[in-house]
C-alpha cells in the first residue's frame, strides 16, 4: 500500500476521544473534536445534546499530560458541563474536584462522575451552537472534498 493511502496512527488521546464520541453518541449527544470556542483554547471534545446543552470533554492520556494543561480553567465558561476523559490506569484522584469524569478506551466509556451543571448563558450557548455547527460542516467538506485547501477557512 502506497504512504499517501495508509491512515494516520492516532494519539493515545485522540483514541480516548473517539471511545467518548461513540459513548456520548448512545445518550443522544452529538460530537465534534478539536473546537476552538476561543484563540488560544482548543477543546478535544465538544458534545451537543438533544436539549441544546454543551459539554467538554478534556481527553487525558498520562498524567504528565494532565500535569502540564495549564488551561483548562478556560474551558469552563464555554460549556453547561465539563469533564475529564481518561483511560482506565489514569490516577483519577489527580483530577479537581467539582469536574466530570469518564473512564474512557478507543472503543466506549462510562460516565463514571456526573459534571456540575453551570448553564451557559444564552448569547454564550448561541456562539457555541453556530461553532459547532461549523466545524462540523467543515470537517465534513474537507472529508468529501479532500483536495479542497481548507485553511483559509
Amino acid at each position: 500500500m502506497p504512504d499517501d493511502l495508509v491512515p494516520p496512527q492516532k494519539m493515545p488521546g485522540q483514541l480516548l476521544a473517539r471511545g467518548v464520541c461513540r459513548h456520548l453518541l448512545s445518550h443522544n449527544f452529538v460530537t465534534v473534536e478539536e473546537l476552538t470556542p476561543t484563540p488560544g483554547l482548543r477543546v478535544d471534545v465538544m458534545a451537543l445534546g438533544p436539549k441544546g446543552e454543551v459539554w467538554i470533554v478534556e481527553c487525558k492520556s498520562s498524567r504528565a499530560d494532565f500535569q502540564s494543561d495549564h488551561k483548562w480553567q478556560g474551558y469552563l465558561e464555554w460549556c453547561d458541563r465539563f469533564f475529564w476523559a481518561v483511560d482506565a490506569d489514569f490516577p483519577t484522584d489527580l483530577l479537581p474536584d467539582g469536574t466530570g469524569l469518564i473512564i474512557a478506551d478507543a472503543y466506549d466509556a462510562e460516565i463514571l462522575r456526573m459534571a456540575p451543571e453551570d448553564k451557559l448563558p444564552g448569547a454564550r450557548r448561541k456562539v457555541m451552537l453556530q461553532k459547532f455547527a461549523r466545524h462540523a460542516a467543515l470537517r465534513w467538506h474537507a472529508a468529501r472534498d479532500p483536495d479542497l485547501n481548507m485553511t483559509a477557512w
